[in-house]
C-alpha cells in the first residue's frame, strides 16, 4: 500500500493509502519522485471544476521520477529509467484529432485532472506517455519540464522570431517560462507583473519587468518599440487588467497569444483589433516535440528550473502546500516530494 494526496471537495484534502495495481499491457508503474502543484491543480483545490474531476481524485500531472515495472508488450523501458509524463491521452477517432491535433482532442483525458494524477508514490501510465529524461538531469529540475513544455507550445503557437520583441504579461511560473523560451529564441522581452517577489525573481534570471502599478505600461512600450508596439504579447496573469495591457501594448499586425485560463468572459477592445489589423491565438497544451525540446531547454539550463523552485514538502505536507499557494506572489512553484525517503522523514 502506498500513499496518495486526494481531492475530496472544495478546500479539501487528503493523504490516505491507496492501492497499486500491476501494469496491464502497453503501461508502466511509475515511483514519482516529485510533482509541481499547478494554477489548473488550485482550480481543483478551489472546487472550480467539480463538473469534470471526480472526487476522490489524485492529482498531479508535472512530475519526474523513474520507471519501477513494465507492462506485458512495453519495448524500450526499464526499471530504474529516469522520465517524466506527457499527461494526454487521445481517442485518435474525433475530427481534432484526424486533423493531426491529437494535443486537443474533443475527448481528452487529462492525466491528473479527468484521471488519477502524479501525488503518489506509485503511479500507472500508458508507456505512450513517457519522456526519457537525461541521467545526468536532477529529478526536482525535471518536474519543471512539463510547465517549460507549456511555454515551447505557447512560444511556437505565437510564430516569435528573432529580434521580435515581446511582453508577457503576467510573471508567474508559466509566465516567466515563456519570455525565458522567447528569449531562447532570439526575442527581446519585457515581463509585466504585480508581485515585488515575481519581479525579482525575474530580474535576478535577466529578464527586465514593469510594475503596472506604478509604470504606464503602454507608453514604456512605445518608448521601448520607437513607437512601434509590441510584436508580441503573451496575457497570462488571467485578469481583465491583463488582457487590456496585452492588447494596448500590440503594434500593427500584432499577435496576442491567450495562454491563461478564463473563467469568465472579458471585455476585448475589438477596435484595436480592427485598426492594427491583430491576430489572436489561442494556446492550450503542448505535443510531444514540444516536450523534448523543454527537457533539452532544463537539461541544458537554458530554463535554470532550480530557481524557480521555492520549496520542496514531503507528500504529507503536500494539502498544507496548496494553502500556502493561494497568495501566490511570495511562491513561484512548490514540489511535492513523493519518495519513500521523503515519507520516512516526515513521520
Amino acid at each position: 500500500m502506498t500513499l496518495a494526496v486526494r481531492y475530496l471537495s472544495a478546500r479539501t484534502l487528503d493523504t490516505a493509502p491507496a492501492a497499486t495495481a500491476p501494469p496491464g499491457p502497453g503501461e508502466v508503474e511509475l515511483a514519482p519522485a516529485y510533482v509541481g502543484i499547478c494554477g489548473t491543480d488550485l482550480h481543483i483545490f478551489h472546487g472550480d471544476m467539480d463538473a469534470r474531476v471526480a472526487a476522490p481524485a489524485v492529482l498531479g500531472h508535472e512530475m519526474s521520477g523513474r520507471v519501477v515495472r513494465v507492462g506485458p508488450g512495453v519495448e524500450g523501458w526499464q526499471p530504474g529509467d529516469a522520465v517524466t509524463v506527457m499527461p494526454l491521452r487521445w481517442d485518435d477517432t474525433c475530427p481534432a484529432c484526424r486533423k493531426g491535433h491529437q494535443h486537443i482532442c474533443q475527448h481528452l483525458d487529462f492525466i491528473g485532472i479527468d484521471s488519477p494524477g502524479a501525488m503518489q508514490q506509485r503511479w500507472t501510465v500508458p508507456a505512450a506517455t513517457l519522456i526519457r529524461l537525461p541521467a545526468t538531469l536532477p529529478l526536482d529540475r525535471a518536474a519543471l519540464v512539463e510547465p517549460t513544455a507549456v511555454a515551447v507550445h505557447d512560444v511556437g503557437r505565437a510564430g516569435v522570431r528573432e529580434g521580435e520583441k515581446v511582453v508577457v504579461v503576467g510573471g508567474g511560473p508559466v509566465g516567466v517560462l515563456i519570455a525565458l523560451v522567447a528569449r531562447a529564441a532570439g526575442a527581446e522581452v519585457r515581463v509585466v507583473e504585480l508581485s515585488a517577489h515575481r519581479r525579482l525573481l525575474a530580474g535576478e534570471l535577466g529578464l527586465s519587468v514593469w510594475d503596472p502599478a506604478a509604470e504606464d505600461v503602454a507608453e514604456l512600450v512605445r518608448e521601448w518599440t520607437g513607437e512601434a508596439g509590441a510584436d508580441v504579447a503573451f496575457e497570462v496573469s488571467g485578469a481583465a487588467g491583463g488582457v487590456e495591457i496585452a492588447v494596448e501594448v500590440l503594434g500593427v499586425r500584432g499577435r496576442l497569444c491567450l495562454v491563461a485560463i478564463h473563467p469568465k468572459p472579458r471585455e476585448v477592445n475589438l477596435h484595436r483589433f480592427f485598426w492594427r489589423e491583430l491576430t489572436l491565438v489561442g494556446a492550450r497544451l503542448y505535443d510531444r516535440s514540444d516536450f523534448e525540446k523543454a527537457v533539452a531547454l532544463v537539461a541544458e539550463g537554458t530554463v535554470p528550473a532550480e530557481r524557480l523552485i521555492s520549496k520542496v514538502v514531503p507528500l504529507t505536507q503536500a494539502p498544507a502546500a496548496f494553502g500556502a499557494l493561494e497568495g501566490g506572489g511570495d511562491v513561484m512553484k512548490i514540489l511535492v516530494d513523493c519518495t519513500d525517503e521523503a515519507r520516512e522523514a516526515a513521520v
